[in-house]
């Protein structure tokens, strides 16, 4: 494994780099959407969303033509640089970008591809995931939603939660049971559903940290088009395993997210002082960043190296796993941290005057909580390392 950058892969970070500083003046002060999804931040991600989208930014690592000539290497530069610095763009969570645009360059009829592909690539069309739900999240295969086929329609009645997004998505990408007397994993499908649709029914759930990001999405006969129907007929199963596979790549994002705050808290204990002594110089804060710098780096090689085998063309299973908890746990020491070496001012919100950084170390310590357990629990992808990485049995 050679972790070095080429001469175009350090040009590309520059070429990044660039961007932000002119059309985000540097970036460093947006959070992510977990944090802050109010109109106006929501409007500068989609503006930037689209800026993205024209530089062809938004599709690096899909398979064949529609991954515009950069390598997987440049995606993960690209995921490093926008984290890092804060880069908003359009419910994230939702995936359109990360795992829907793939699973539908892979899956997708080329009727679906026209519809739907062009407006991702520009960062217009926005999805939201409906996989989980309220007796099914890590189990996900036991999910209860029903698709039922009648005429030219599957007529869809149930329950999702949990939906990043949805309340600012045009479309869904639906795990569905179409076979109830298959085995669970044999009996599911996946559908393109128009958000829009008669009987969607959205209702808000809010976050820790006061944020309107996740959602109940309720289905009462929605008629969805055969022609949404993505794959084969009942082997959406599998497909969505895929699925989850691009959006536990996405690791370095969080890593680099977690860098950043180490600077930050870094900063913040050399220029603070507490009766009369920088907390640099206290022996538990240096015990406690340098065990972060640790994490981090442990993060960072990890994310490299999952890169390094896609590169080689292979479908890593549990080292995507491995990046998926660590990056996420990472997310959460960080802003643990942070709270323990802000005090009383860590618990200050954006908008106090008081408040330290900014109010982000808050906003990220209750938003993050959800981190460990979206898109797969900590446990499952420890299941799946021992299972599949470790040839251990199952439990």
């Amino acid at each position: 494994m050679d972790f070095g950058f080429t001469p175009q892969e350090v040009a590309f970070r520059q070429e990044v780099r660039s961007f932000v500083a002119r059309e985000l003046h540097g970036g460093g002060e947006y959070l992510l959407d977990l944090e802050d999804e109010t109109d106006a931040s929501w409007r500068l991600a989609v503006e930037t969303t689209k800026k993205l989208g024209e530089r062809g930014w938004l599709t690096m690592g899909w398979p064949g033509e529609w991954g515009k000539g950069y390598t997987l290497t440049q995606k993960l530069v690209f995921e490093e640089e926008i984290a890092y610095h804060r880069v908003p763009i359009a419910n994230r969570g939702g995936g359109s970008w990360d795992w829907v645009g793939p699973a539908l360059v892979l899956y997708g009829t080329e009727v679906q591809r026209r519809e739907l592909l062009p407006g991702i690539v520009r960062g217009e069309t926005v999805f939201c995931t409906l996989y989980s739900e309220p007796n099914a999240g890590s189990d996900l295969a036991s999910m209860t939603t029903a698709a039922v086929a009648d005429g030219d329609d599957y007529v869809v009645n149930g329950q999702k939660i949990w939906t990043s997004g949805a309340h600012r998505s045009g479309w869904g990408w639906l795990a569905a049971r179409t076979d109830f007397t298959a085995p669970k994993h044999k009996g599911i499908s996946n559908f393109l559903v128009p958000m829009d649709a008669p009987g969607i029914r959205i209702r808000p759930l809010v976050n820790m940290a006061d944020v309107h990001h996740f959602n109940e999405v309720f289905f009462e006969n929605v008629r969805i088009p055969k022609r949404y129907l993505v794959g084969e007929l009942n082997r959406g199963w599998y497909q969505t395993a895929v699925a989850l596979d691009y959006e536990r790549s996405t690791g370095i994002g969080y890593v680099a997210s977690a860098r950043r705050t180490l600077e930050e808290l870094v900063d913040y204990a050399r220029t603070t002082k507490v009766n009369g002594r920088a907390l640099s110089q206290e022996p538990t804060v240096r015990a406690r960043l340098a065990d972060l710098a640790l994490s981090i780096e442990t993060g960072r090689m990890l994310a490299y190296r999952l890169n390094w085998l896609q590169s080689k063309g292979t479908q890593p299973n549990a080292e995507a796993s491995m990046v998926k908890a660590t990056s996420t746990e990472l997310l959460q020491k960080a802003a643990a941290i942070g709270m323990q070496l802000l005090g009383l001012h860590g618990q200050l919100r954006p908008g106090s005057k008081a408040a330290r950084l900014g109010g982000h170390i808050v906003q990220s310590h209750l938003a993050y909580v959800s981190m460990t357990i979206a898109a797969g629990t900590s446990e499952i992808q420890r299941n799946i390392i021992a299972q599949r990485g470790l040839g251990l049995p199952r439990a």
